[in-house]
């Protein structure tokens, strides 16, 4: 990963090692390295949090890059991630359009997707190392991350529970699980598309043979708003195959 050495008037704190995040070894096999990408549009608040869970896999070589593709931030977002020496990439302000503008600038043959709000446990870098290896272009696989709160209220673990069945029972995880999945198949698969839920999309078309989830866990900031409950919901339509039309409609 490159860095950058700016001055940015007013930084804001630094609650990570930014050194670290900036300077991996020499990577042991460079054909097989991840590009991270986040989707951001004023992130600043949520972006160290998701970085610090990255310097493992950067220290170990197992992450090439990290890309933050922003939807026109206003606030400290794009300060944050050069100062990280994260790749920026401008793009549209949906999240779809974020996520595309980001793997078209990837290197890496694997690409992970992440919310800015989610902070990969640690050990993952070492779990997805071995995951990549026991993958073959003739049997592709794609890996999601157990889903987890950072919040010790009863409901998180209800709501941990509701995202496990759906992950596990109908085979539709969420984006704020990442998504770890091969370059070449994402691009055969006409990446992320426009849509209302546009990470359950990409999933149906990945189909549920090739979905692997890992033991690690994706710990996320808890959102105490409605929409939480309502995508969990949609998910479910989403599984169901009832129709997109109907969906979208549900979902204004």
């Amino acid at each position: 990963m490159r860095t950058k050495q700016v001055q940015i008037a007013n930084r804001p704190p630094k609650p990570c090692d930014w050194k670290a995040f900036g300077g991996s070894q020499k990577p042991r096999n460079s054909t097989q390295m991840i590009s991270v990408i986040i989707a951001t549009l004023n992130a600043a608040s949520l972006l160290p949090r998701c970085f610090d869970g990255l310097i493992a896999g950067v220290v170990r070589g197992v992450v090439r890059e990290v890309i933050v593709a922003d939807g026109g931030s206003s606030d400290e977002t794009l300060a944050i991630a050069d100062a990280a020496g994260a790749h920026v990439v401008k793009a549209g302000r949906t999240r779809s359009n974020q996520m595309l503008a980001g793997a078209d600038s990837a290197k890496g043959d694997w690409l992970l997707f992440l919310h800015p709000e989610t902070g990969l446990e640690a050990g993952w870098e070492t779990e997805a190392e071995s995951f990549i290896r026991c993958v073959t272009l003739e049997r592709p696989r794609v890996g999601v991350f157990r889903f987890a709160l950072d919040d010790f209220e009863p409901s998180a673990r209800r709501r941990e529970a509701l995202v496990a069945m759906r992950s596990g029972v109908l085979g539709q995880p969420c984006g704020a699980q990442g998504l770890l999945i091969p370059k070449q198949l994402y691009l055969k698969l006409g990446g992320h598309r426009s849509a209302l839920m546009e990470d359950i999309d990409l999933v149906r078309r990945i189909g549920r043979a090739r979905l692997v989830t890992l033991r690690s866990r994706a710990i996320n900031k808890l959102e105490r708003r409605p929409s939480g409950a309502r995508n969990i919901a949609l998910g479910v339509l989403h599984a169901l195959r009832v129709p997109k039309r109907l969906v979208a409609y549900i979902g204004r």
